[in-house]
């Protein structure tokens, strides 16, 4: 699928090749594409070539042995698994293993990064939130009523703007977690 030319350049590691090898095992990517996007990153360029690192909530690496595999496709599917690991901000491997263990919001079409954003958006709100609980409670505390006033349409609203981040941040969680370890029965319902 790669028809570019490589650059190959050897560098001497100087103790950092077992670090280096089992970070990129813990990421689930090459060593090549662990290297390139550090040096990507360092250089201020573009990592556009450079596969995403497994997101630790999607899948953790497991302490099995992992395995290189090679499938054939053809081009246009693997520019498809290209295209929705690019999407999903995954390695391929990542990509394809979140695939495989039926993580909702890969088999969706990949919305993972829009996910995230939203959760983080919902926290933020929620940050702010905590915030004015603080300094409500503080005014309070002091006995200064006028300047409190104001934040008792947010004292109205309370309970269900935080019922709504609850619900939102566990239907966001949910779609990130594939389906086989919801499906587990637990040890509580006695199955």
């Amino acid at each position: 699928m790669n028809t570019t030319a490589h650059d190959f350049v050897t560098v001497d590691m100087r103790g950092l090749k077992a670090a280096l090898v089992a970070r990129a095992q813990a990421e689930r990517v090459s060593v090549s594409v662990l290297v390139r996007g550090a040096v990507a990153r360092d250089l201020g360029l573009a990592a556009d070539g450079v596969a995403s690192r497994m997101d630790q909530a999607t899948e953790r690496p497991s302490s099995a042995t992992t395995v290189k595999l090679s499938i054939r496709m053809s081009a246009e599917e693997a520019r498809r698994l290209a295209a929705g690991a690019r999407a999903a901000g995954l390695s391929r491997g990542a990509y394809l293993a979140g695939l495989i263990a039926n993580v909702p919001v890969l088999s969706a079409g990949g919305g993972r990064p829009e996910h995230i954003a939203t959760l983080m958006a919902s926290c933020a709100e929620l940050s702010t939130l905590s915030r004015n609980v603080h300094r409500l409670t503080a005014l309070l505390r002091q006995a200064n009523v006028e300047p409190a006033r104001p934040y008792r349409a947010m004292l109205d609203t309370l309970a269900s703007d935080v019922r709504r981040h609850l619900e939102l941040a566990a239907r966001v969680l949910s779609d990130l977690q594939p389906k086989s370890r919801r499906a587990r029965p637990t040890a509580r319902s006695g199955q």
